[in-house]
């Protein structure tokens, strides 16, 4: 092979890695590009960051709508950015959301489960967090709740942590590892989906549910 055809077949190589990394690169744009229809745990984080600064009033459900991308709009104006009511790779940065293309869901459903944990089960032994957390799971499951993380864990007056704002204080190492155990399957609460803790509970209705097992503090029940 003469030296005009090896440097043909290397700048033909080039090219090529040259193509499949702008492939890549906008493949990855897209994969962390969120807009009205998306949902997941992502976007309630996003809905949930601009409504604690002031950008977002509609409802931390998950679901990308008109209000979201309304608030996004808000949001891109505010600081500098496109103004187009998605929120893409530039848009997720501004929010300080750090979105990985790969497993993306399960990432950030095992730190909003996280937080949950370490807000109703501080300080509860390590069985009774991961029963927490299975709880959450248990409900996911149950046609009688919403079918996500997410949606479980926003659904009004679920769990009171939301409201003595105890969800967004920061939280335990024992809570990610609890979290990571109840999505891998360990259920210490025998497939309960309510908790609570007798000393502070207010609904007489709560007693009435089946009781399974009692971790620390809380009663686990059906």
């Amino acid at each position: 092979m003469s030296k005009a055809e090896k440097k043909l077949w290397a700048a033909v190589a080039i090219l090529f890695v040259v193509n499949i990394f702008i492939i890549g690169f906008i493949q990855f744009a897209d994969a962390v590009t969120y807009q009205k229809g998306s949902t997941g745990s992502t976007v309630t984080t996003i809905q949930d960051k601009l409504s604690r600064w002031g950008y977002y009033s509609g409802k931390v459900d998950g679901v990308y709508g008109s209000k979201t991308v309304e608030a996004v709009k808000y949001f891109q104006r505010k600081n500098g950015l496109t103004v187009d009511g998605k929120c893409g790779p530039k848009t997720l940065a501004a929010l300080g959301i750090n979105v990985s293309t790969t497993n993306q869901s399960t990432s950030g459903d095992t730190d909003l489960l996280a937080r949950l944990i370490s807000a109703e089960a501080r300080g509860e032994p390590y069985s009774g967090q991961v029963a927490v957390g299975a709880v959450v799971l248990n409900r996911v499951k149950s046609p009688a709740f919403p079918n996500t993380i997410s949606g479980v864990i926003y659904q009004s007056g679920a769990f009171s942590c939301l409201q003595d704002g105890q969800f967004w204080k920061p939280v335990s190492n024992s809570a990610y590892q609890a979290a990571r155990d109840a999505i891998n399957g360990s259920d210490p609460s025998g497939g309960a989906i309510y908790y609570f803790n007798p000393a502070t509970a207010t609904s007489k209705w709560i007693w009435s549910r089946p009781l399974l097992t009692v971790i620390g503090k809380h009663r686990f029940c059906a």
